[in-house]
């Protein structure tokens, strides 16, 4: 069975990670690697490079990235990437597909599928992020997709509602969590010795994107998420993973650089940690705060506690370690006085048993 996989960034390598091992070393599979957007940008870490320290060989590379980040160079470089996979699909054919979550080069790939039946499979569809406009490209990877393998019953409901059934459609948790039992985590000294971070120090982790829904108050979210952060870099250790290609990212990375600049020595800026330095830091952290899937997702599973600022993940599930605040300074450090260091005792709902090994078996099953 010949198997496509589509990875456009650092954030879905990682979640795809434990199932490209089981292609990887199944026979059954014919396995390859589709590669394209962030991971082939030198602005955003040239996380290729990554793959090929996991043991993977990029079969295939399109390159469709512009560096600026605007609307219009957003547009324009959607569209870019549905010329290049109309010819990509033109000449290359598989039995299926597998493309993940929401990113708008995902989308664009995906849509330029359609007219040639590339059978798409859907990982984390049905969800919803109220304050990103990755709504609309998730949902229609769904609606473009014929098998879907979702994270809770809540999301094959919502598959349901969007394609009319929900034919083919597995509930499977989250693939991230299954990595995080298969993978060896850093221990302090080896995270040292690989970042130059000493995790023994109070420590709060950052992950935080634009809001692209409403992108024209981004300058003022970033000032007030600087403000915070500024006060908190006095009493912790700031480890900021700095944000995707998005709507007007930039001007996040020179509030970040700005923050690196105002205290050198407790602000550390990481542009690619890869799956297991970020799993080992989210460890060791006393608190995680932004507005990523990956605080809602993973850090339960850490027993952590999250602080997840203002609407960009709205509508998504969530477990109760997670805490929303708007982009208001004084908040985000009241929320931060009242969580760093406490454990969280509940439950992960994203948790599943055997994701990969049910994904296999299926595939199997409708080959």
């Amino acid at each position: 069975m010949k198997i496509g996989v589509l990875t456009s960034s650092r954030a879905d390598f990682g979640i795809y990670l434990p199932l490209l091992k089981a292609l990887k070393n199944d026979p059954f599979f014919q396995f390859e690697l589709i590669v394209f957007g962030t991971h082939l940008s030198k602005f955003n870490g040239y996380t290729v490079k990554h793959i090929v320290d996991e043991g993977f060989e990029p079969t295939y590379q399109i390159h469709q990235m512009l560096l600026t980040d605007d609307p219009n160079s957003i547009a324009t470089s959607y569209a870019l990437t549905s010329l290049k996979f109309a010819e990509f699909w033109k000449d290359n054919r598989f039995d299926c597909v597998f493309c993940i979550g929401d990113r708008y080069e995902m989308a664009a790939a995906v849509i330029a599928g359609i007219p040639y039946n590339v059978l798409f499979a859907h990982i984390h569809g049905g969800e919803t992020t109220l304050g990103a406009i990755d709504n609309i490209y998730r949902h229609s990877i769904t609606l473009a997709s014929k098998w879907h393998f979702v994270a809770t019953k809540t999301y094959k409901e919502r598959v349901k509602e969007i394609t009319g059934n929900s034919d083919n459609c597995l509930i499977i948790g989250s693939l991230s969590l299954f990595n995080l039992k298969q993978m060896k985590l850093l221990n302090l000294a080896e995270f040292y010795n690989k970042w130059q971070i000493d995790l023994s120090i109070p420590s709060i982790l950052i992950t935080l994107h634009p809001e692209t829904v409403a992108f024209n108050h981004n300058e003022k979210y970033v000032s007030e998420a600087l403000t915070a952060f500024k006060v908190l870099c006095k009493n912790y250790q700031l480890i900021v993973t700095m944000p995707n290609s998005d709507t007007l990212g930039t001007v996040y990375r020179f509030a970040f650089n700005s923050l690196k600049e105002y205290n050198f020595e407790k602000v550390f800026l990481i542009e690619n940690f890869g799956t297991q330095s970020y799993f080992s830091c989210m460890k060791y952290v006393g608190l995680i705060i932004g507005n990523s899937s990956s605080g809602i997702i993973e850090a339960a599973s850490f027993r952590k506690y999250v602080i997840n600022i203002g609407d960009r993940q709205k509508g998504r599930l969530i477990s109760d370690n997670t805490k929303h605040v708007a982009f208001d300074s004084e908040l985000i450090f009241q929320e931060v006085n009242k969580l760093f260091g406490k454990d969280y005792t509940g439950t992960n709902i994203y948790l599943q048993n055997q994701p990969v090994q049910r994904i296999i078996k299926f595939l199997k099953k409708q080959h």
